[in-house]
């Protein structure tokens, strides 16, 4: 199995948020002083280039090549497929708190998989000592297509990185991982102090509201009034359930199938526009002839911008003749990266590592089923979901008609939740925060560089299912 250069760039792109956003990227200050001594890697001695150290792994055999090049340093290794190696240079003068724009550059030649390859590591350090052992990794690698050789690209990593607490000093690392082939020139690499990047906050709510003896009509009714709650608190942003046409009702799915956009989703748009919001919201499709579980994003002007078809379909919907979706689409907007998931897929896991690799960071879930907390020790849907966020390292906001409507954050915490009561339940996130494990760091940056995504083959092996 091989990355093609388009799920490589899906992955670079969903990453840049920060990067490119931020106010203060490493040109945006010319004249603060670059922090990074000989940042071209000038001259070469039997230890490499002056002011920088190589690195090396401590098991024999296993490491990289460094060669001298007239524009940087060359790192490969011909006879070791997965050979390791890297140029790190301790910093002076950083000041615990201060934020700082760190940008590298250079080229990469014959690499099947540059995102797991390359990493650029800043590690804030206290009297010598690392303030976190696993530091902050650099965004990118962000990538250019270079010539005509297959996998041949210009890289650039840049980020606004925040010194930790009680941080004295730095070192910056530009690691290689596993070439297999390829080769690395590393040409540049700056680090400046810089201007603290925006907060991206966004007020996200969630509805637990599950109607009986109703109507389709009346459902909308009810539904669009929280939308008029929201509206009156100011959020961006709202998740509805599943089908919520169907649900409470005495029709059959075959009942409320409509076109999309249609009836229902002209509803929920005067409702978005009304009240300068976003939504979410769970509809039976029906296109052609062919019916499907979908959830529909709405805009702020009530249009539907987007829309995800349920992909796994419990015994109850493909009974009746239910089609499932096969994509998993990623939405950009004014918010951030978004995605959609409908009840049952929260049972496999790789739906939501799909969406984190395509960029997501906030995944909406309509669900019919339950987010009910673990009983006899069991693990039921409360802490599935928040595995799921914690997993993927994004915010999950599920909207369930049993358990609770919640907000999750990237380390599986609640933000908030309905509690058992029927309405609208909200919080405010920031999408630039970052969290780091105790000793594994920002998951979120260093999950997908860690996927060994070409072991990965037997998912896609269509054989005998064991008993």
């Amino acid at each position: 199995m091989k990355y093609s250069a388009i799920s490589i760039l899906a992955v670079v792109v969903g990453t840049s948020v920060l990067a490119a956003e931020s106010p203060c990227g490493p040109s945006a200050c010319p004249t603060c002083e670059n922090l990074v001594v000989n940042s071209g890697f000038a001259g070469w001695s039997e230890k490499g280039p002056p002011h920088w150290e190589i690195w090396e792994p401590s098991l024999p055999g296993t490491a990289c090549r460094f060669r001298p090049d007239s524009d940087g340093v060359l790192v490969d290794a011909p006879e070791r497929p997965f050979a390791v190696g890297g140029l790190k240079q301790v910093i002076s003068g950083i000041e615990a708190g201060q934020y700082y724009a760190v940008e590298a550059t250079g080229q990469i030649r014959r690499s099947q998989a540059p995102w797991q390859m390359i990493l650029v590591r800043v590690t804030f350090t206290k009297k010598g000592q690392p303030t976190h052992p696993a530091g902050w990794l650099v965004a990118g690698p962000f990538l250019t297509p270079s010539g005509t050789t297959p996998g041949s690209w210009r890289f650039r990593f840049a980020d606004v990185l925040q010194a930790d607490e009680g941080a004295d000093g730095a070192i910056i690392s530009l690691d290689v991982k596993w070439p297999q082939g390829a080769e690395v020139l590393w040409q540049s690499v700056t680090m400046r102090p810089a201007a603290p990047p925006p907060p991206r906050k966004v007020k996200v709510g969630t509805v637990y509201l599950r109607p009986r003896n109703s109507t389709p009509e009346k459902n909308l009714d009810l539904f669009c009034a929280q939308l008029d709650e929201a509206g009156k608190l100011g959020l961006d942003i709202v998740c509805l359930g599943e089908a919520i046409t169907l649900v409470g009702t005495n029709k059959s799915a075959a009942d409320v199938l409509e076109p999309i956009p249609g009836p229902s989703t002209q509803r929920l748009g005067e409702a978005a526009r009304r009240n300068h919001l976003w939504v979410v919201a769970g509809l039976c499709e029906i296109d052609g002839q062919t019916p499907y579980n979908t959830a529909v994003l709405i805009n702020r002007d009530g249009q539907v911008v987007g829309k995800y078809r349920k992909v796994h379909l419990p015994r109850e919907e493909w009974t009746k003749g239910f089609t499932p979706g096969m994509d998993y689409p990623v939405f950009d907007t004014e918010l951030g990266r978004i995605a959609i998931q409908i009840c049952y897929d929260w049972f496999f896991p790789e739906v939501a590592t799909i969406w984190r690799l395509k960029g997501a960071e906030i995944v909406f879930a309509p669900t019919w089923g339950t987010t009910f907390p673990d009983q006899d020790g069991r693990a039921e849907g409360e802490t599935v979901f928040r595995v799921r966020a914690r997993d993927a390292g994004i915010y999950l906001v599920p909207s369930v008609y049993d358990g609770n409507s919640m907000i999750i954050d990237p380390m599986g915490r609640i933000l908030a939740s309905n509690a058992g009561k029927e309405g609208l339940v909200w919080a405010e996130i920031d999408l630039n925060k970052r969290e780091r494990l105790p000793w594994v760091g920002w998951w979120r940056s260093i999950g997908p560089r860690h996927r060994v995504i070409p072991s990965y083959g037997p998912l896609l092996d269509v054989g005998e299912v064991p008993p």
